[in-house]
């Protein structure tokens, strides 16, 4: 499950992609534009992870983090929860997170590789004024920027005129984003997470730009602009090239891409085909955080490579490590059943170690299972090349 929907973790099939000569090329030369370490200091590359319900939580953010994201985003928090002390409140505070998990004090986190800033805070709701409260709460818990969602697929929410729904209803969602950025103080980013439009008539084209253009003029940094619309919720192929235009008829604002990244190489081929500054990575870094590593290696010259044996056990038993401090041993070792089949998809036996994470229960098989797969010393599994990673 994804945001409440049934999605599928894998590609379905796979759009046409430039060769790997070309990303390599664009990875090598790629400059960040300099506006947005400017907003948001520490966002060095041009790409990050996406907020994923179910999935970004604090363990997942600094497991990306040790293999090279810059900025990552929360899974989105309901408004009324927060406001009411609920989910957001410990579960994803994010210097309390690297506190429990790591050495304490914040600076000796950041040495051991443990700090979980920049982030966005990605608060959803339905009422501009509990919106608006919901987003001082995350600012004093310490996030960096605060990202409202209106990008949400999920049916249950659509009575409440929650996150992509708002979509369909351009002038609430205007409302929704002043009364954010009126409350949240002025050296704090207020960006916004959308959807392409609620679905592929004129009409939605057209409240789409709407709230895109509005957005800017009521001082949001940028968008990410997911390129499905919220009634394709994550079925068929994302449409690259409304991002294209996009970005074509808006060239002066800050446009962040997101829809179909599986690779490191996907990033760069978004960004050279799309012309976004920055690239959303979000099913294709689950149970893969290699991706960011590899994509810095494209960055540096290098040519990326798949993570070998001792890389994979070290990068579970850390995920394993902060799950269980965060969500406990009971809660945890349920959580990890979804990113175990993923970051099985690594090892040279697959199937085998996916069907022996299915059945994992506690966090001791959940040891048991690495040490009987991943505990030997490994040989180099090679570089990796071509658009085979």
């Amino acid at each position: 499950m994804l945001d409440g929907v049934s999605v599928s973790l894998e590609p379905e099939g796979q759009t046409p992609r430039a060769p790997f000569e070309i990303a390599a090329e664009v990875a090598r030369n790629y400059t960040i534009d300099p506006r947005i370490p400017a907003t948001v200091p520490g966002f060095d590359a041009p790409f990050f992870q996406a907020g994923l319900a179910g999935y970004s939580d604090g363990a997942m953010r600094l497991i990306a983090r040790r293999h090279g994201a810059p900025f990552c985003i929360t899974e989105a928090l309901l408004d009324q929860t927060l406001i009411n002390g609920g989910k957001g409140r410990r579960k994803e505070d994010p210097d309390l997170i690297a506190s429990e998990c790591g050495l304490g004090e914040v600076e000796d986190n950041v040495v051991a590789g443990l700090d979980d800033h920049p982030i966005a805070g990605q608060v959803m709701g339905t009422h501009p004024d509990e919106m608006a409260q919901a987003a001082l709460i995350l600012v004093k818990m310490g996030y960096d920027v605060i990202d409202v969602n209106l990008a949400c697929p999920v049916k249950k929410i659509k009575k409440s005129n929650r996150g992509g729904h708002f979509l369909a209803h351009p002038q609430k969602a205007v409302e929704v984003l002043k009364a954010v950025r009126e409350a949240v103080p002025k050296n704090i980013p207020c960006t916004v997470k959308m959807r392409r439009a609620w679905d592929d008539t004129p009409e939605m084209a057209r409240n789409f730009e709407s709230v895109f253009d509005s957005a800017y003029e009521i001082g949001f940094a940028w968008a990410v602009v997911h390129a499905r619309t919220v009634l394709q919720k994550y079925q068929g192929f994302a449409k690259w090239e409304v991002l294209t235009d996009l970005v074509a008829r808006r060239p002066d604002r800050i446009v962040m891409g997101s829809g179909d990244i599986w690779t490191a190489q996907d990033i760069f081929h978004m960004l050279h085909v799309c012309g976004v500054h920055a690239v959303s990575v979000a099913r294709g870094c689950i149970g893969n955080p290699w991706i960011f590593t590899q994509a810095r290696d494209l960055m540096a010259g290098k040519q990326p490579r798949l993570p070998q044996l001792h890389e994979q056990r070290d990068a579970l038993l850390r995920h394993c490590l902060f799950a269980e401090t965060i969500h406990g041993e009971r809660n945890a070792g349920r959580r990890m059943r979804k990113f175990g089949i993923k970051f099985a998809a690594h090892h040279p036996n697959e199937q085998e170690v996916k069907n022996a994470f299915i059945q994992c229960v506690t966090m001791d098989d959940w040891r048991n299972v690495i040490e009987q797969f991943y505990g030997a010393a490994s040989a180099p599994m090679g570089d990796v090349v071509g658009a085979s990673f």
